[in-house]
């Protein structure tokens, strides 16, 4: 079973979080949530959606597949170390704050420590920072991740699909997304080219 770990921190973005989420329990895949605190917050003011109570609800609709939320200040979590096997994580979306962080190996909490095994490991980590315009000290941090192998995915849907809704937008990013860390998924409409 393929093992996946998910940060959500407190940029605006949350209904992608929703969405990978949901996507991914149609796999079987065990799925460690880490989430700033600022991260749930956004999640609620954004979505009405409560990430404790959410847990809970997929976890009872999807038995093959088990959720579990880790505390952020658990520093003694399996996932903290580089001794758990794991497939990757995803932060999603990513404040630049929780980016500068790990571009500068500060780990404070388990969300960054995690991410900083990702990259010790060697291991996939897939960022989708969500903030507009981006200023040179986030550029920088993006790009010093990007030379130790970290995928950076901003959250820049494509229109050649010619979304009709919302929700087309979100399946976009999610599909690059899970496209990033390897799992096959027909989540949104690939380009095929034109004559």
């Amino acid at each position: 079973m393929k093992k996946i770990i998910i940060g959500l921190t407190g940029a605006s973005g949350s209904a992608y979080f929703l969405r990978l989420i949901e996507v991914l329990l149609e796999y079987q895949i065990e799925i460690h949530v880490i989430a700033s605190e600022n991260g749930s917050q956004v999640l609620k003011y954004e979505t009405g959606v409560g990430l404790e109570e959410q847990i809970k609800i997929w976890n009872e609709k999807s038995p093959d597949t088990s959720i579990t939320l880790e505390d952020n200040n658990n520093m003694f979590s399996a996932v903290a170390s580089g001794s758990y096997r794991c497939d990757g994580m995803i932060i999603i979306p990513c404040s630049m704050s929780t980016m500068a962080e790990i571009a500068n190996g500060i780990t404070k909490s388990l969300l960054t420590r995690a991410a900083d095994v990702m990259m010790k490991e060697q291991r996939k980590l897939v960022i989708v920072p969500r903030e507009t315009p981006l200023s040179t000290i986030h550029l920088k941090n993006m790009y010093e991740l990007s030379k130790v192998g970290v995928t950076i995915l901003p959250a820049m849907p494509g229109f050649y699909n010619h979304p009709k809704t919302l929700e087309d937008i979100i399946n976009h990013i999610v599909g690059k997304t899970l496209d990033c860390i390897g799992i096959d998924n027909n989540n949104y409409k690939r380009w095929k080219g034109k004559n």
